[in-house]
């Protein structure tokens, strides 16, 4: 009979599942990613639910992948299918599994936020995708679940040993004497690990003798893992769990790594037509070499302040629009090329278009409606693009006031965004905010580049003789 690490028969773990189940009213929500760990702890408790009289499968069980819409797209079609299987083996069986796939609002989605608000490439410090794209969608279905509920246990297949943060945070929040830790940051959500003690080698032994109760090969997903860069993206509900840099099962824009060994591993396997997906992503990470971020960033943020580091060097915060519109064409190109391969798969929506374009005209001065010209230039298509009730400011109008404030000595951004505010309030009403705009306008950053330069001299200086 099967063992977990050596000792352990594989029919106590059903047992305790099923005790953990019969023991609590409330639903289960399962984490699934597609990788080994979260197939292992899903198939898992599917078995030993099914060992169960159908009169005691009364609470549901909840199965989330979340689909970052940047997924490595080997991945993508491989928890689809998976999704797809375990609704439709649940109903044939009278299972209480509901699999669904949670994906980010599109506001919040990786290409809104890098290219349409002009956040930098996530890095190891500044990993801003994580939440929006992952925590977020996850939270939301749990909070909703607790709403309706009461409580929730959250499964999730995660290993002791894997994170030390990870493992810090559980160590904290289990009750002793239970199987259920408290989650960290959302109320009423109970965490239960069932494969925690399992080894690596008990994992492949478990999918490899015990076949997927949904129909899935096993074997298949094991050949997804033969190569060094084995990792897998858990799902992810805290800021605690790792990053998902070189898995097979993260994203394939993933910058906080310097190399992506698992695409690269991918191509050298055969998966060609990969080729310009791993390029955009190797030029994306470039833009996170010092030497370069003046070219392409903004020395102001989002906010419109300057921040200074430490010992008073200037921070190079947002991409520059001009460097947003390269990115936006580039991207475009990009999918231009998978299209070849797979005419059905799209790198950015046309939901994300439209998005980008409205906060380039709202929040970033893009007079000359860029969105459409670049679409058009790459793709030789229109989309069906929101016509507004007044005429925006064009490229005529920039120039004219960009020699006005030349001449007045006034940043010309000053002016657009003063110009912007009251189109955006145009034909209200009550116009009581657009005071408080213009405040905040009037509020930001405006000295010259070189005036904050000289200012982060004098602060670089003064630390130096401090120190």
């Amino acid at each position: 009979m099967f063992t977990v690490s050596g000792d352990r028969p594989i029919d106590d773990v059903f047992e305790e599942i099923r005790g953990v189940y019969r023991e609590h009213d409330y639903p289960w929500v399962i984490g699934y990613s597609g990788g080994k760990d979260s197939t292992t702890a899903l198939q898992l408790v599917w078995v030993a639910i099914a060992g169960l009289p159908q009169e005691e499968r009364t609470k549901p069980v909840f199965v989330i992948s979340t689909d970052t819409l940047v997924e490595t797209p080997v991945i993508v079609d491989h928890v689809r299918n998976t999704i797809e299987r375990i609704n439709e083996h649940a109903a044939k069986e009278k299972m209480p599994f509901t699999a669904r796939i949670l994906r980010p609002k599109v506001e919040d989605t990786f290409w809104v936020q890098l290219i349409g608000k002009g956040y930098p490439a996530p890095n190891s410090i500044f990993r801003w995708c994580t939440d929006r794209l992952k925590i977020k969608p996850s939270n939301t279905f749990i909070k909703e679940q607790v709403a309706k509920y009461g409580d929730v246990i959250l499964v999730l297949g995660s290993r002791r040993g894997e994170s030390m943060t990870r493992d810090q945070v559980l160590n904290k929040n289990y009750m002793p004497g239970m199987k259920l830790a408290m989650h960290g940051q959302l109320n009423n959500a109970w965490v239960y690990l069932p494969i925690e003690h399992f080894s690596t080698d008990d994992i492949w032994t478990y999918l490899i003798q015990h076949h997927s109760p949904w129909g899935n090969d096993n074997r298949q997903l094991a050949n997804l893992y033969q190569s060094a860069q084995d990792g897998e993206c858990p799902i992810v509900v805290d800021t605690s769990t790792p990053s998902c840099g070189n898995s097979r099962f993260g994203c394939w824009t993933c910058t906080v790594v310097a190399r992506d060994r698992s695409m690269e591993a991918m191509i050298d396997s055969g998966q060609d037509w990969m080729i310009p997906l791993l390029e955009f992503r190797d030029w994306l990470a470039e833009t996170q070499d010092p030497e370069v971020k003046h070219e392409q960033r903004e020395y102001k943020g989002r906010d419109g302040r300057v921040r200074f580091s430490k010992n008073g060097r200037l921070l190079y915060r947002t991409y520059k629009l001009a460097f947003s519109k390269a990115m936006l064409q580039r991207l475009l190109e990009t999918q231009k090329e998978i299209l070849e391969y797979d005419p059905d798969f799209s790198l950015i929506s046309e939901g994300e278009l439209h998005e980008i374009r409205h906060i380039w005209l709202s929040e970033r001065q893009d007079w000359e409606d860029s969105v459409p010209r670049i679409y058009k230039e790459v793709t030789g298509r229109d989309l069906s693009w929101k016509q507004y009730d007044i005429s925006l400011p064009g490229r005529l109008e920039h120039e004219v006031l960009t020699r006005v404030a030349d001449r007045h000595n006034v940043p010309a951004g000053l002016l657009q965004k003063l110009i912007d505010a009251e189109w955006q309030n145009h034909g209200l009403r009550r116009r009581a905010s657009i005071h408080n705009q213009i405040a905040k306008i009037m509020g930001e950053e405006w000295r010259t580049l070189d005036e904050v330069k000289a200012e982060s001299e004098q602060r670089q200086k003064a630390t130096a003789e401090e120190a």
